[in-house]
């Protein structure tokens, strides 16, 4: 059932049954719609938004905030009980399989070295005193924050609050049809206000999540600050088009960072929203430490937790990285802002030396484009990611997007870890006008030249390497040797006649090795899904009144101009219908 569930896509509305609860507080025109374990009451006529293409959203960011209790409440003497999480298995992509033989529940948590004694035990549904402290500062419904009352254990209080009084009046009643009104409070408020009246350091949560319809760049800096020490920080931005390289003025007004078109745009994304959260952190003497960071259908969703300490935020500057990126032939270079290193048990801080790259590109001679700066750091913390998709794995039917959380963390874990960035094996191939090589081949090639290799979960025909782009290009020169280019229909000036006019330095081979194809490819994981339904994009907004953003809806001749034009599927999901 689970299978069949996670195959045939995100939760639908559907008509009311007794079995969800009562129907006396059903009005008229409203449709429940069931998701994990909430049946949410929804108006009609949009007048809430909701989206169910991000049901994978909610699942994971439900698996990430459990894990997350279940490593901070041990330090607090409690142990964490998820229904269903039985088997003490820890997978493992090699197929080897670990584990104690008690259940995972009942095994003792460690904080460091030092083991913990716990007390009391923490289950879904019922109220925490030592527990999680969690803010959904835009909850439109609720639906997330009664999905967390339901399903994730260990928590103190979910504060849902939303600008729209008639959406915090829905958030009241869902709470109560599901029967989590003791632990789900409907907030009437500003999100911002509501986060900086939450800066003193006994009112702070310890879990903020932060799903706006479009940038979130408004809400950071009060996010930081009321984000407790050590606590977690979720953040979805959904305006991808800015972040990706359409708008780099806009990106930079927002997020401090200069966003530039190119095949690494969405990683490049990830990267920008990060060096923002520290940014902004680093203003109140706070870092952040990455734990989980995906692009995945049109959005992007990082979770971050947040820590104090002067020391710490002198190493930001050389957190931050500079992008220069050839406009040619695609290769890229990365600049540190900063430099640190080691003089015995004290850091030395110093200017970053540059720039890494002349004028001109050395490979096809034309001009370097300046985007960032963007976090250069690890995104992910492979650690914590291994745990959070071992419970996903060894419970499977705790969420309908099972099999696509396990496909995505499973790539999360084989990705390298200190490479920012990737090349795409198609736009290598285009910039030079050959054939485009077998992926396991491309891949056995940077192998056999001695350099390491993995795909990425944000782009199917990713290659991130540690390789040089002199490398790649010798790589490709030898495949077009084998698979000839006419080289007499190439300008002059293009990048492919220039590429090619220069011999290899290395011999390439292609012949396929064993480690070329990594665990989550040969195990057909459900890594890139197909488009769950038609027009499966951003939903429009909700209409006014209800809605839980303050950013204003395009004007009517706006809308009319984009809908005359022949491209109109990429932008009139994101627009309200005209009636």
């Amino acid at each position: 059932e689970e299978r069949r569930r996670a195959s045939t896509g995100p939760a639908q509305a559907a008509p009311f049954s007794p079995n969800t609860g009562s129907d006396s507080g059903l009005l008229p025109g409203e449709t429940v719609v069931r998701e994990g374990k909430a049946a949410i009451l929804f108006p009609s006529a949009n007048e809430v938004f909701y989206n169910p293409v991000q049901e994978f959203n909610r699942d994971l960011t439900c698996a990430v905030i459990t894990e997350f209790a279940r490593d901070v409440l041990a330090q607090r003497g409690v142990k964490v009980e998820v229904p269903g999480e039985r088997e003490p298995v820890v997978v493992s992509l090699s197929g080897e399989q670990t584990g104690a033989d008690e259940p995972m529940d009942e095994r003792e948590e460690t904080n460091g070295s030092e083991k913990q004694q716990l007390t009391e035990t923490a289950r879904v549904g019922e109220k925490c005193e030592r527990g999680l402290r969690v803010l959904e500062g835009l909850a439109a419904s609720g639906l997330r924050s009664v999905r967390f009352g339901l399903e994730v254990p260990g928590l103190r209080s979910v504060t849902a609050n939303d600008f729209s009084a008639k959406a915090a009046a829905l958030i009241a009643r869902n709470a109560q049809h599901n029967g989590v009104g003791h632990l789900v409070e409907a907030s009437c408020k500003d999100a911002s206000l509501l986060m900086y009246e939450k800066r003193e350091k006994r009112e702070r949560f310890d879990v903020i999540d932060l799903d706006p319809y479009g940038s979130p760049s408004s809400f950071i800096d009060a996010a930081v600050q009321a984000v407790a020490e050590g606590g977690l920080l979720c953040v979805t931005c959904t305006d991808m088009a800015v972040m990706a390289g359409n708008s780099g003025e806009t990106c930079y007004s927002k997020y401090g960072s200069v966003s530039i078109k190119a095949k690494f745009c969405h990683e490049m994304a990830l990267r920008i929203i990060l060096h923002s959260l520290d940014q902004r952190a680093g203003v109140y003497q706070r870092y952040i430490q990455p734990l989980l960071s995906v692009s995945v259908d049109f959005y992007i969703r990082v979770f971050v937790r947040v820590f104090t300490g002067q020391a710490k935020v002198k190493n930001s500057a050389s957190k931050q990285a500079l992008i220069y990126n050839c406009v040619g032939c695609g290769s890229f270079h990365l600049q540190r802002m900063g430099r640190r290193t080691s003089n015995g048990k004290q850091m030395k801080y110093s200017a970053a030396t540059g720039p890494p790259v002349g004028p001109d590109c050395e490979h096809c001679g034309h001009r370097h484009q300046l985007g960032g700066p963007v976090w250069a750091e690890p995104i992910h913390d492979r650690e914590f990611v291994q745990k959070v998709l071992t419970a996903v794995s060894v419970n499977p039917a705790r969420f309908g997007t099972s099999r696509r959380i396990e496909g995505v963390l499973s790539m999360v874990t084989e990705e390298l870890e200190d490479v920012p960035l990737y090349y795409t094996v198609d736009n290598l191939s285009s910039t030079i006008h050959c054939n485009t090589p077998p992926l396991l081949q491309f891949r056995s090639a940077l192998l056999h030249a001695g350099h390491q290799v993995s795909l990425s979960h944000a782009c199917k025909n990713a290659i991130k390497t540690d390789a040089p782009p002199k490398v790649l290009w010798d790589i490709m020169r030898c495949w077009e040797k084998t698979n000839p280019v006419k080289r007499e229909k190439l300008s002059l000036t293009s990048p492919a006649f220039k590429i090619l006019s220069t011999d290899p330095s290395l011999e390439a081979c292609f012949t396929v090795r064993e480690d070329a194809n990594p665990q989550s490819r040969k195990k057909h994981l459900t890594r890139f899904q197909e488009n769950p339904q038609a027009f499966w994009g951003p939903k429009a907004r909700a209409k006014a009144g209800y809605g839980h953003t303050r950013a204003a809806k395009p004007p009517l001749w706006f809308c009319r101009r984009v809908r005359e034009t022949k491209n109109v599927g990429n932008h009139c999901a994101r627009l309200p219908d005209l009636q």
